[in-house]
């Protein structure tokens, strides 16, 4: 998730405030975004440690998501106090630092999303104990966005989803479904039983493989552990929930030709994923160390570029401020449910975990990034696509 928290990282200049220490400066800027220091509404920063005011002038966003999870800070409503951050739009301000400095560099001339970086945010994220998120996520295990239009809590927001992609591309009975990045396998158990699809589901995990092998028992869905890059074989429909983000800008058009090589002509393709507001090819520090290693949002035009001479874009559709409903959810079911499994984790996780969700579910709420859902087309839909909502 890319910059999320860039307000802590758009420190002025010190001829632009009247500011003569790290407490002052700091001070100042969140007061732009209507945030005050000890203050008491529930987007107020607390602050335990005042080596927090150096930290965050220090590591800008890396600073500040570390220092929390140290408990140097703290805030009643995380996900509000980003909101406000954000709101405030103040990225013009914005001064690089050396690891915003190395992290482009890194991106510029290094391919992190190879078949190597691929698998490192796989060991880093979706490794994790299945308990973290058996415990987090509704019954099918869906790690993305839900459909909250006529939701009325999170299974059926991730049901409502995994429909609304099945109707948005003519899931018909015995048609053969390629699902790319597969998850624990909830889409392709759905898609199946619902639609009498045969599913190919492909993962890097070997938890989610496990997982989602069992989950899809006695179904026309074969898992595998696979990378795309791989694939050469025929589908009459290809979809990809939530990996689009880890593909990486150098690899889009690759992604692109081998789902173009692997469709059937006149088939169709979902492309679900998390988007940004414009182009770069680096992401926020602290999310990029601690949570998505080398994740990197699309923006329209890159997405763009990458299907330039091989798909028709029939629809594109976003729905960002779901995610901030889903998030919201994810983590009322990992707060309530962490006395459970914190056992098995590290005595910081419950606080970075925390401030993963809270801050993404913040970041979407203020549209600084979106959800999209884009239908491509290989040669057209015959007689033009039907947009489904």
């Amino acid at each position: 998730m890319r910059q999320l928290f860039v307000f802590f990282t758009l420190l002025l200049a010190a001829q632009q405030v009247e500011a003569t220490s790290s407490k002052d400066i700091v001070e100042e800027m969140v007061n732009i975004a209507d945030i005050k220091i000890n203050g008491d509404r529930v987007w107020d920063i607390q602050v335990h440690d005042e080596e927090f005011y150096d930290r965050v002038l220090k590591d800008q966003s890396l600073g500040l998501g570390e220092s929390y999870m140290e408990n140097a800070w703290d805030v009643e409503a995380l996900d509000v106090c980003i909101y406000q951050i954000l709101k405030a739009d103040l990225e013009k301000n914005f001064k690089p630092r050396w690891f915003h400095v190395w992290a482009y560099l890194k991106a510029k001339f290094f391919n992190r999303q190879s078949r190597a970086g691929s698998k490192k945010v796989i060991d880093q994220h979706y490794q994790l104990g299945n308990d973290l998120y058996q415990n987090m996520l509704d019954p099918l295990m869906t790690y993305s966005c839900g459909y909250w239009r006529n939701a009325k809590n999170l299974n059926e927001a991730q049901v409502a989803k995994y429909d609304l992609i099945a109707r948005k591309l003519g899931f018909k009975k015995g048609m053969r479904v390629l699902d790319i990045g597969c998850g624990w396998g909830g889409f392709a158990k759905y898609a199946s039983e619902k639609y009498g699809v045969d599913v190919v589901a492909i993962t890097l995990s070997e938890n989610q493989a496990a997982y989602a092998k069992e989950a899809c028992k006695n179904l026309p869905v074969q898992i595998r552990v696979q990378d795309y890059r791989d694939l050469n074989e025929k589908f009459d429909r290809i979809v990809e929930i939530g990996m689009f983000e880890h593909v990486g800008e150098k690899n889009h058009r690759t992604f692109m030709e081998v789902v173009y090589r692997c469709l059937n002509d006149n088939g169709m393709v979902m492309l679900h994923t998390i988007g940004g507001n414009s182009s770069t090819i680096t992401g926020d520090p602290w999310i990029d160390k601690y949570i998505f290693s080398g994740g990197q949002l699309p923006s329209v035009s890159q997405i763009g570029r990458s299907i330039e001479g091989l798909f028709i874009m029939e629809d594109w559709h976003n729905f960002s401020v779901d995610y901030d409903k889903t998030l919201m959810a994810w983590f009322r079911n990992f707060d309530n449910n962490w006395d459970k499994i914190k056992e098995n984790y590290p005595s910081h996780f419950y606080r970075m975990w925390k401030y993963y969700l809270l801050s993404c579910a913040g970041s979407f709420r203020a549209r600084s990034i979106q959800l999209w859902q884009v239908v491509l087309s290989k040669g057209g839909v015959l007689g033009g696509y039907k947009t489904v909502r």
